[in-house]
């Protein structure tokens, strides 16, 4: 019977000219170059965008980096929302519930939906945008504050989160879908949270971090959620972004010290890898939820003496493949 050595041998490849359709890890000899060279990724990057005209922490956020829209937050409770074109932040209609420590899900700054918040009460208020104005739709099933959202204006999730008056325990272990119409529970995670954060789309995300500062991750398939590998650092109010639940980006946060961390981490469906950092670290900030490869992450705590509100944006580029010469010394 044939092995695996036979089908594709066990020796480096070698070519005259770089081999086609590279993959990342692919490895060959160079024989133009007299090298060995591979394909690996390089390293992404932060790097500053527009200021935010008005500074808060405890936004929602939705939509890209060169289309975003951010809502709500704090202090105490507003109902600014603002628009973001890839260079500068225009205000736009606000929500008709002023609230904060609100999720957000949507693919840009004209399709969005906003959910849950603190004002003082929890909510279970969910509002539609179209690029103009609010519109209440159906509400959650369970009004929550401080929890994760993401997806899409038409099929979006939301997990976890306080139910409790202030925004405090109880916690939540539930989650929910929206089909564009209305909420549906489906299962619950395994651990309850708030101040998480959750990346990818309505059938296939994780959702990871949260109060107290925690590395905890579970993945959602649709279906159920698992506990997967843990981030590196611990955290709490982060903020976090993906495609699925084998791409997702997280930043930012609270370790559960006054010195909030610069730390940026991506989740490639096994583990969480070590990025460049943000220039600064904060919390609570607003941050585009459709993918991951090119995030932003606007507003926040910096966590100062008086625990500034900002208006800074940061604008991050994924890591781009390319080909590395290996030292052989």
């Amino acid at each position: 019977m044939s092995d695996y050595k036979t089908i594709h041998g066990v020796n480096v490849r070698d070519y005259t000219t770089d081999p086609d359709n590279l993959l990342e890890g692919q490895v060959w000899f160079d024989k133009t170059a007299v090298a060995l060279q591979f394909q690996a990724a390089g390293a992404g990057s932060w790097a500053s965008g527009g200021n935010m005209n008005t500074a808060r922490d405890q936004v929602g956020g939705a939509g890209t980096q060169t289309s975003a829209l951010a809502f709500g937050g704090n202090p105490p409770h507003v109902a600014i929302a603002e628009s973001y074109n890839g260079s500068a932040w225009t205000e736009v209609g606000d929500l008709n519930t002023a609230r904060r420590g609100l999720a957000g899900a949507g693919e840009s700054n004209t399709a969005a939906l906003a959910f849950g918040g603190l004002s003082p009460g929890c909510h279970d208020e969910t509002e539609s945008w179209n690029g103009s104005s609010w519109t209440e739709v159906n509400d959650m099933n369970t009004a929550r504050a401080f929890n994760g959202g993401t997806g899409t204006k038409t099929a979006a999730l939301a997990a976890s989160g306080s139910t409790g008056s202030g925004g405090n325990p109880p916690i939540t272990v539930n989650a929910e879908t929206w089909n564009g119409t209305s909420w549906t529970e489906v299962g619950n995670l395994n651990s309850g949270r708030s101040n998480q954060e959750l990346g990818g789309s309505s059938t296939s995300a994780v959702c990871f971090a949260g109060y107290p500062a925690s590395a905890l991750n579970e993945s959602w398939n649709g279906t159920a959620w698992t506990e997967v590998a843990d981030l590196n650092e611990a955290r709490y109010a982060p903020g976090g972004t993906g495609s699925s639940n084998t791409a997702a980006l997280c930043f930012g946060g609270s370790p559960g010290s006054a010195a909030h961390t610069e730390k940026t981490e991506k989740w490639n469906g096994t583990a969480w890898v070590e990025q460049n950092d943000l220039s600064s670290g904060r919390i609570y900030s607003s941050m585009s939820k459709a993918g991951y490869t090119n995030a932003l992450m606007a507003g926040g705590n910096t966590g100062g003496p008086s625990g500034t509100e900002v208006t800074a944006t940061e604008e991050w580029t994924d890591p781009v493949l390319a080909i590395k010469t290996a030292d052989t010394d």
